[in-house]
């Protein structure tokens, strides 16, 4: 069978980093890693081909060329993918959807042939064999959540990996902890499952071979979640290999503050190349944190919690949301300072949305505050706020706006590269694409921005105080460029 597989474009978002990635000439920041596995889990006779709409056009002969369009796609890619869906089938060819937007959504696209509503080394296996028998259903729901060593070597060999940032790999799914807002749990469950040692030693040499030297996101909603076979296990194998290959790559990741309590482990993670990760913050209110049970945030120096991360060599990407019900006219000006004070330089910004499949979604629909369906953006409120919805939103424009002002942020960049300490591994070196980069910055950052002076005052700051961060002042201006940009762009929608 000739098989099209596809993933759909995303907007430009603040995670895109679109704006960013021209200085370096990349299209789209990392592949579309689960529809990659998923090709792997396809019969070895079976003709593939991915196109990823985020780094190439989606052209009528490919569609036209295949038996079937497998399509894998999140909330965010909605629009394109009905758009994708509506080629098929004008075309007349059929299509498989999966994937967190169709775990959510699936009635609004009851039109796909067949949806595969749970992790693919459950329906995979079940929708061959009935293709096989002639006898395909059109919904495969949850039946259990499968072990991870049954999850086979992504099909790296159909991506383009020169288009993007950075590549992928994914250790564990599932969470220990239970935020209200979250649909982590309801797609992957509470108790983290995650691959062996072999498995991710397999994947990153697979990786290696590519030629690929450079970032990797491990794509895990908690990579801290059992830290004990991380710290007794994995990290001493990826440290090992890493030191045999002389460093080829750095890590990003996602986990909860819970690991700024745990030196070993932050020094393992340091240690193996870990030099960013994104930690949910969502709020520095105790009575906000305590609605939405993100208690493992609560009763805490979360500022002190920030630095100690960021003194192990590590970058804190920080998650932050506005519109819980117990949010006070202060919450904004109070997470202003807390984002200038830790030193958080990608500080992530949005409105609360209510998801399907979590307990915030259950609970306003029990209080009939739902405005509609799920949200497709961090930006689309969906409920009836206890805040006045004018207020809210021109609080989280007030917030945005002063942390992402020129002067706030640039004094934020050097807050943090005052407190950043890698270790000799960690020090980002210049290479062709940040030497082209950095003349492109001084162009547009040093030259027509509003900010100029900033931008050289922090460059003249780096070059003399922190040398070895030089690199990461510039990465990180450029960072700001595209957040200053999407802000101009992205429009900001509330229901009535």
């Amino acid at each position: 069978m000739n098989i099209l597989l596809v993933y759909p474009e995303s907007p430009v978002t603040f995670w895109s980093f679109k704006h960013a990635l021209n200085f370096i000439g990349k299209k789209a920041n990392v592949p579309p890693l689960g529809i990659l596995t998923i090709a792997s889990m396809l019969p070895k006779e079976w003709n593939l081909k991915l196109v990823d709409m985020n780094v190439e056009k989606l052209k009528n002969k490919d569609i036209s060329n295949s038996d079937y369009v497998f399509i894998s796609a999140m909330n965010i890619q909605k629009q394109s993918t009905r758009e994708v869906v509506d080629r098929c089938k004008k075309l007349g060819v059929k299509t498989v959807g999966g994937g967190p937007l169709f775990v959510g959504d699936f009635e609004e696209f009851d039109d796909i042939d067949h949806l595969l509503l749970h992790e693919g080394e459950v329906c995979i296996p079940k929708f061959l064999e009935d293709l096989e028998a002639g006898t395909p259903k059109h919904i495969y729901d949850w039946e259990r959540y499968p072990s991870l060593t049954e999850t086979p070597i992504p099909r790296w060999d159909l991506a383009k990996p020169n288009k993007y940032a950075m590549l992928s790999l994914q250790y564990s799914r599932g969470c220990p902890f239970n935020c209200e807002f979250c649909n982590v749990v309801t797609l992957f469950g509470h108790s983290p499952r995650t691959k062996t040692c072999e498995q991710i030693i397999a994947e990153l040499d697979t990786i290696y071979d590519l030629g690929w030297r450079g970032g990797i996101f491990f794509v895990d909603d908690n990579f801290i979640g059992n830290k004990n076979k991380l710290k007794d296990e994995v990290l001493p194998q990826i440290i090992e290999w890493m030191k045999e290959r002389n460093h080829p790559f750095t890590f990003f990741t996602e986990v909860s503050i819970n690991i700024a309590d745990d030196e070993k482990l932050l020094e393992l993670m340091g240690e193996a190349g870990f030099d960013n990760l994104f930690v949910g913050i969502e709020t520095v209110d105790e009575e906000s944190l305590a609605e939405c049970n993100k208690m493992q945030n609560k009763n805490r120096d979360l500022v002190g919690n920030i630095k100690r991360i960021q003194g192990y060599g590590m970058q804190v990407s920080g998650g932050f949301i506005l519109g819980f019900d117990n949010d006070k006219p202060s919450s904004f000006a109070g997470m202003i300072n807390f984002i200038q004070n830790s030193g958080i330089v990608t500080a992530m910004v949005g409105v609360l949305t209510a998801l399907k499949g979590t307990k915030l979604f259950d609970r306003m629909e029990k209080e009939g505050r739902l405005l509609g369906g799920t949200s497709e953006s961090n930006m689309d409120i969906n409920f009836t706020t206890k805040m006045p919805v004018k207020d809210l939103m021109e609080g989280y424009k007030r917030v945005v706006q002063s942390i992402y002002s020129p002067k706030n942020y640039y004094e934020r960049v050097k807050t943090f590269l005052k407190n950043y300490k890698p270790n000799e591994h960690g020090i980002q070196k210049l290479t062709a694409s940040y030497i082209g980069a950095f003349f492109k910055a001084c162009f547009k950052l040093g030259i027509a921005s509003k900010g100029r002076w900033q931008y050289w005052k922090l460059l003249g700051w780096s070059l003399m105080k922190k040398p070895g961060a030089f690199v990461m002042a510039v990465k990180l201006s450029v960072f700001g460029y595209h957040f200053r940009k999407c802000m101009a762009e992205t429009a900001i929608n509330v229901r009535d």
